[in-house]
């Protein structure tokens, strides 16, 4: 992908200026590029050449300016004054002292929407520590819910932190105030630190410990691996199978499907006996080969799917079939998500596409505002 394709999500006409960092700022600029929006992404002098392969920084174009230099921030806070949205991932202040903070920027572009993305928050007693993703959803309870059958925590990779609590945040965040600053003509400061986003992402579990549906043991719970029917078995083959049979009636298509036509299995939300249920079943998959299981049960609605590695998983029958990975520059990647019917959101463009100059954009830009506007 040599060239940029022409944008066409629901975001189309959106601009964005990406102060380039890792994590949840990257992918959340992604999303918006996917979907339309036009992002520019603001790097290092030698840190704007990136890899083809280097996904999450797909669809934006890149300008090399160094922060430190006045006449660079004069171009930064050119190309700030002609976006819609501005989006950094500094710790807190730091945007202040290159003279690019919210104070400075809103008042020569009133109705920008400033996003700002950290783990901890832009105040608090831990605002100035460095952290990362693991670090972030340890102090909200989230990492504590994810256990191995030995007690050790397991990392959910960086889903939780950077990406869920995060990104998608920051990006429903700053989608709210592009709407608000339409009908207001005032833009505001988006404030998306991961430890609120992942706090709040444990709503209904604090919900079920409120009315006594949660303990504090890991592992003992509906959703944490306690319920014999909402867990994963491994099987003849070293592979293994995701058992998700929460509802009475897809419990029922379960039992039917695998055998489990003892009476002990009648009790389903019996807690005492789930640990002798998840030893009959443990011993029951060993059985069977994965694939063997797979065929069995996956598309019924015992809500079973076979587990599959990322290497894997591109080639599943249902990815395959709703095109859920595309080949753009000869590397297989995920498809923009989610859908629209009549606006289809796409990749624009490669990672790999070379840094351009701010008056480039800047010119783009005007002529543009200038065509809308007659």
């Amino acid at each position: 992908m040599t060239e940029r394709s022409a944008a066409t999500g629901p975001l189309r006409g959106v601009r964005v200026i990406e102060f380039a960092g890792i994590g949840p700022g990257p992918f959340a600029s992604m999303l918006l590029s996917d979907m339309g929006a036009d992002v520019v992404s603001i790097a290092r002098p030698g840190q704007g050449k990136r890899d083809v392969r280097d996904f999450v920084n797909r669809g934006r174009r890149v300008i090399e300016l160094d922060l430190k230099n006045p006449a660079d921030i004069a171009k930064a806070l050119d190309l700030i004054g002609a976006a819609d949205v501005l989006i950094e991932g500094f710790r807190p202040q730091v945007m202040e002292r290159l003279g690019l903070g919210p104070d400075v920027v809103l008042k020569r572009n009133p109705k920008l929407v400033y996003g700002r993305m950290t783990g901890w928050g832009q105040e608090g007693p831990l605002s100035q520590a460095a952290g990362h993703d693991i670090n972030y959803i340890a102090i909200t309870g989230a990492l504590d819910s994810f256990r191995a059958a030995n007690g050790e925590t397991v990392s959910p990779l960086n889903l939780v932190g950077d990406y869920g609590g995060g990104a998608m945040y920051l990006v429903v965040g700053v989608l709210a105030g592009v709407i608000e600053a339409r009908a207001s003509g005032k833009g505001q400061v988006v404030d998306a630190a991961m430890c609120d986003g992942v706090s709040s992402m444990l709503t209904m579990f604090h919900s079920m410990k409120a009315t006594g549906r949660w303990t504090d043991q890991p592992r003992t719970n509906l959703l944490d691996g306690g319920a014999p029917f909402y867990r994963t078995y491994e099987c003849k083959d070293g592979g293994f199978m995701a058992i998700g049979a929460l509802e009475p009636q897809f419990y029922a298509e379960l039992r039917k499907l695998a055998g489990l036509s003892e009476d002990c299995y009648d009790a389903q939300m019996d807690r005492k006996g789930w640990p002798h249920l998840h030893e009959k079943m443990t011993a029951l998959f060993k059985t069977k080969t994965r694939d063997e299981w797979a065929a069995i049960l996956e598309g019924s609605d015992a809500c079973a799917a076979a587990v599959r590695g990322l290497f894997d998983a591109p080639s599943h029958p249902h990815l395959a079939a709703r095109k859920t990975f595309v080949n753009v520059d000869g590397h297989l990647q995920p498809a923009p998500a989610p859908r629209f019917s009549r606006t289809p959101s796409n990749i624009q463009g490669s990672p790999a596409v070379p840094p351009v100059d701010a008056a480039e954009i800047l010119s783009q830009w005007s002529q543009k505002t200038a065509a809308k506007a007659s």
